[in-house]
């Protein structure tokens, strides 16, 4: 492809389009192989080699080089693809795998373990506590019967065991098989108990770029804590450390795609390479070469995923076009790149990940360069048009699959990426420099890493306040529908700005949006309600209660939730800055998880918890965090009574838990130890009841407590475990449901909401109401709910 006169690259025009079909040809064999079976790639792959000879045979030579492509990718679908997919449906392990048989399976690992991050539920730890592993059988015994299987396997299994199995290793795994998903070439997944046996030994190669992976985090350790998770993410795709906040923050702004190893990367990686030799004057078959060396190397060293197969085979597109002299080509490379993956693993063509990719990389090729020669003859600089037009033409093709994929929207991520852009090269090429000299000279390293950890820190900036933004993130029709949706008003929106009275239309809109629903949403939000006493944030399937004293930005909470995040965005809508005590109520992980991001910008004067010292693990977690940040810990025994200005907290129970309890388990026995609190509000009283289930709350009446309450915190999210006895001793006129929506726990059950409506008590809960505000009133207590259509959106 050549420019034009004024040196420009020239638009989408250009582009040579007779690789596509091809590509689509192989794109839609493996999906149709995949999803109905061989017998559909073998269809796809007969009709493409028929229309190939039809196109041939009119012997025209706009439609010779593209009637090969197809006719070639053809007889690869309908042959070797086809078989392939024959194979791994009748693999042999798929049969014991149905009835979950129990398997000894000798294996090679074929990719890194992929951290797989718990719901922070019952007594799971939050976070990493599984990781899931690719692998290829070597033998197998399934029901103690040896199994002729050659196939693909995933095995999840213990992260803090498995976790440091290299690529190339074998290893042998004894566990429980359960089905595979559809769609898949793996022919059962293995549920692994115990640690792995008889371990190989890696290559040599693998083994030497773990330990400058090591070195790399190493080096990272002097940085803050979550800087120093995100540069390995964004420098070789090693987010082991990233912490959850930050992940959650950075899908919300649009930025995951950089802790994920892409394209850009590797342009970066390799575009340092060739501007380093273009300095010294090399050629450009030499400098594909190099460049094509330190792309093997840079593959190596992130690991044999997926997405790094995918960001490295569009990479040696490109090269190869630069060396031909052809580096124009970028959209015949893109479709070089879909046949060789999806013909070398036909699993991509169902990977949302893949879809992105490719719609991306289309988006940059077509769109990008045609937009921004619009903006710059509008009168934009010509590096802020480019920067503004690549991340916008990679928002409006990849909407649709993200819509349909997550149900939700990110509407800040173009403007997050555009502020993201000017660090992202410089703390990549530093953060990989580093890491290629973390083994032998780790102070350099320390270097670079300390060069590379303000451009981190503004990323993490970024991402934060972008997903706080107001509307950040939409709520969206998911499946198919809502990405076609989706599509339809990308289409509608992309037509309208392209004339001139239609474009001044939406600015008006655009502005009329910005000096009315701005203003009363966020200069004068309708949220939280004045003189509001206690709210029941939204944070999923978990407990996150606060509760105001009367000194404005000061106030106890009660449990954190699942994760970082939901709690710490409800409490800056609650304008909380001071916090004099935070109860964990005990120390289950869906009341726990939230626990880091409650620190973010406010002072905490105190943690409190229960006698329970159970699961060991979330104690420590919690000791861990209030000695790493200075706060006193401390326990609340029955009888005791704490106050503020306007508000007064009396702990109830539990009363049978020994504060020399031992760790347990028995999910039950941790609920039971929960602290119940009875509190004094503006609003009324108060009785905050954790998850207490049945012996708990029979407990309490037994012992004469004094339960009686305006407002309940339902026990154990509605669940059935609770007492009639014990919720008409309460005898509520409110109760509050802590709850996440769609949770597969059945949670509130009808029988508990039943029980309470016969009461005559008003239910509300989280999943629906979002946010739940209680308030004071003359009549008594009531309730004021975010997600209520008069109030501000969820």
């Amino acid at each position: 492809m050549s420019t034009d006169p004024s040196g420009t690259t020239p638009p989408a025009r250009w582009q040579d389009y007779r690789l596509v079909p091809a590509a689509l040809v192989v794109w839609s064999g493996a999906f149709g192989g995949l999803m109905w079976g061989w017998w559909a790639a073998l269809v796809c792959g007969a009709v493409a080699v028929s229309g190939g000879l039809v196109a041939l045979a009119w012997k025209r030579s706009q439609v010779l080089p593209a009637a090969a492509a197809v006719l070639v990718c053809g007889f690869l679908v309908a042959c070797p693809m086809a078989v392939r997919l024959v194979h791994a449906e009748e693999d042999a392990l798929r049969q014991p795998a149905t009835h979950g048989a129990p398997a000894v399976l000798r294996v090679t690992v074929s990719e890194r373990p992929r951290p797989v991050a718990g719901a922070g539920y019952a007594d799971q730890q939050a976070g990493a506590r599984s990781v899931v592993i690719t692998a290829d059988v070597e033998q197998a015994v399934a029901d103690g019967i040896a199994v002729a299987s050659t196939g693909r396997v995933l095995l999840i299994a213990p992260v803090d065991r498995w976790s440091r199995v290299l690529p190339g290793q074998e290893v042998t795994a004894t566990g429980s098989l359960a089905p595979a998903g559809k769609g898949e070439l793996t022919a059962a997944a293995l549920y692994v108990r115990g640690p792995p046996a008889g371990l190989g030994t890696a290559p040599w190669f693998q083994r030497v770029a773990e330990s400058m992976r090591a070195g790399l985090r190493a080096a990272c350790s002097g940085l803050d804590e979550e800087a120093a998770g995100l540069l390995p993410g964004l420098t070789i795709g090693d987010t082991s450390a990233l912490s959850q906040r930050v992940e959650e923050d950075f899908r919300a702004a649009g930025l995951s795609h950089l802790t994920a190893v892409s394209g850009s990367n590797l342009t970066i990686t390799c575009g340092t390479v060739l501007l380093l030799l273009r300095l010294f004057r090399v050629g450009p078959r030499l400098s594909a070469t190099v460049a094509g060396l330190a792309l093997v190397g840079f593959l190596v060293l992130v690991g044999p995923d997926p997405s790094v197969l995918r960001a490295g085979v569009m990479g040696y597109a490109a090269l190869l076009a630069m060396a031909l002299g052809r580096s124009g080509s970028a959209l015949s490379a893109l479709s070089v790149a879909v046949c060789g993956l999806v013909l070398y693993d036909p699993e991509m063509a169902m990977s949302f990940g893949f879809a992105l990719s490719v719609l991306a990389t289309a988006g940059l090729v077509l769109l990008a360069p045609r937009w921004a020669a619009a903006l710059i003859r509008r009168g934009v600089p010509p590096g802020f048009a480019e920067g503004l037009a690549v991340p916008l033409a990679a928002f409006v093709v990849t909407a649709p699959v993200i819509a349909g994929m997550a149900g939700k929207l990110s509407l800040v991520s173009v403007v997050a990426n555009v502020l993201a852009a000017p660090v992202v090269a410089p703390a990549t090429v530093l953060g990989v420099l580093a890491t290629a000299c973390a083994t032998w000279w780790p102070f350099a390293a320390q270097v670079l890493v300390s060069m590379a950890g303000p451009e981190a820190d503004w990323l993490i900036w970024v991402a934060r306040h972008s997903a706080r933004l107001p509307g950040a993130v939409v709520d969206w029709p998911g499946g198919w529908w809502g990405g076609l949706l989706a599509a339809m008003v990308v289409v509608v929106v992309v037509l309208v700005l392209r004339h001139r009275k239609l474009r001044l239309v939406v600015a008006v809109v655009l502005v009329v949006v910005l000096l009315v629903v701005v203003p009363v949403r966020v200069i004068a939000p309708s949220w939280p309600p004045g003189g509001w006493a206690m709210v029941a944030c939204d944070v999923g399937q978990g407990d996150a209660l606060v509760l105001a004293t009367a000194e404005p930005g000061r106030a106890v909470v009660i449990d954190t939730g699942p994760e970082p995040g939901p709690v710490d965005e409800c409490l800056n809508r609650l304008g909380v800055t001071r916090i004099p005590l935070l109860v964990l109520s005990h120390l289950h992980a869906d009341h726990i998880g939230g626990l880091p991001s409650v620190f973010d910008g406010r002072s905490v004067g105190a943690i409190a918890v229960g006698p329970g010292r159970a699961p060991s693990w979330a104690w420590r977690q919690v000791s861990e965090e209030a000695a790493k940040r200075s706060i006193p810990l401390l326990e609340l025994d029955s009888g005791e009574r704490l106050g503020w200005p306007g508000l007064a907290l009396t702990v109830l129970g539990p009363r049978y838990v020994s504060a020399k309890a031992a760790d347990t388990q028995d999910g039950t026995a941790i609920n039971n130890s929960s602290v119940v609190v009875r509190a004094d509000t503006s609003a009324g009283r108060v009785l905050l009841s954790g998850d207490v289930e049945l012996a708990a709350q029979a407990d309490l009446l037994a012992d004469g407590a004094d339960v009686r309450a305006d407002i309940l915190k339902v026990p154990h999210h509605g669940s059935r475990y609770s007492l009639p006895q014990f919720l008409e001793q309460v005898s509520p006129r409110i109760a509050l449901v802590s709850v996440g929506q769609g949770n597969p726990y059945g949670h509130p059950s009808k029988t508990t909401l039943d029980t309470l409506a016969a009461g005559g008590v008003l239910v509300a809960r989280t999943d629906t109401d979002g946010d739940t505000a209680v308030v004071p009133g003359t009549q008594g207590p009531s309730v004021v709910r975010r997600g209520d259509p008069r109030g501000p959106p969820r």
